[in-house]
């Protein structure tokens, strides 16, 4: 079981190196996070974008792009095509976003003639180490699913089941977060939360152990979970954290970042290959760690 940042770094270098294919790849912190992760021997790229301002960058941040193949593709939507035809044709093994709008690269994601889809839902999976704590927390979804329906969350549950299995934990342990621990049919995220767990008991949604509803304090804390009488083999040992919309997904994810200054990584699954979008106010670092992270789930896929 990888318990923290460092050690995703590592097992990431063991695994891989892999190659990320970089979609308008002219931005300062991706070009750092993927030199930093080709010296640390983590991750190959491919960089797709336009050749003048990635080579002006490179210039005004010192790094050397020696070794790294540059497709020079100015449009943007081009570039993103591009660069998810080399995963789709198997000369890369995920694809990054660089300077382009979040919508530019799903599109292109989702392209019926070269994109990565598979009919199932794309989710996003951070994956933070939170101090005090001796494990990773994975939160989903905080960034592509507005208001998913049950079916909707099945599969955002899955797709990070994907991501826990390849930070080597067995059962991940997966909690629906809700504002109440008890199932009201004027919350339905707790009618939800308490549907997804029988559809685990059932044997439904397989590979984990799913509990809810649990809010955040009895999912994270056993002392809680005591304190409130909960039973359950989640309750104070949750793993995976999932939000009952993107509201509360966004505003645990942005919490943990910039309250708590949990370092992060983060993927989105359930296409052909792992996607790394991270946010443009993501630093280099937050970045790099989100190539390792991506490295495990490719390592996982292929």
């Amino acid at each position: 079981m990888i318990k923290n940042l460092a050690q995703v770094m590592e097992i990431a270098r063991e695994r891989g190196p892999k190659v990320v294919s970089v979609a308008c790849a002219q931005d300062s912190d991706v070009l750092m996070a993927v030199t930093k992760a080709k010296e640390a021997g983590v991750a190959d790229a491919i960089l797709v974008g336009d050749k003048d301002q990635i080579m002006d960058i490179a210039a005004d941040l010192t790094l050397d792009l020696q070794g790294f193949e540059i497709i020079d593709i100015k449009d943007p939507m081009e570039a993103s095509l591009k660069a998810v035809e080399l995963v789709s044709t198997g000369k890369a093994h995920m694809v990054m976003k660089g300077m382009v709008d979040t919508s530019i690269i799903l599109k292109a994601v989702l392209n019926k003639e070269i994109g990565l889809r598979t009919g199932n839902v794309l989710s996003h999976v951070a994956v933070f180490e939170v101090k005090g704590f001796d494990r990773l927390f994975l939160v989903t979804d905080a960034a592509m699913n507005i208001a998913p329906d049950l079916n909707t969350k099945k599969q955002i549950i899955e797709n990070a089941v994907v991501v826990a299995k390849a930070l080597d934990i067995d059962e991940p342990k997966v909690a629906l977060i809700c504002a109440k621990e008890k199932a009201n049919p004027a919350m339905p995220a707790t009618m939800d939360a308490a549907a997804l767990t029988e559809m685990n008991v059932k044997g439904e949604i397989t590979g984990c152990m799913v509990g809810g509803p649990f809010a955040i304090d009895n999912a994270v804390s056993v002392e809680a979970a005591k304190h409130k009488g909960i039973d359950h083999p989640v309750a104070g040992y949750a793993d995976v954290l999932v939000a009952p919309d993107i509201e509360g997904g966004n505003i645990l994810y942005k919490t943990l970042g910039f309250m708590a200054f949990a370092k992060n990584a983060s993927v989105i699954l359930g296409a052909k290959a792992p996607i790394v979008l991270t946010s443009r106010a993501d630093s280099d670092e937050s970045k790099l760690n989100s190539i390792a992270l991506g490295v495990l789930c490719a390592a996982k896929l292929f």
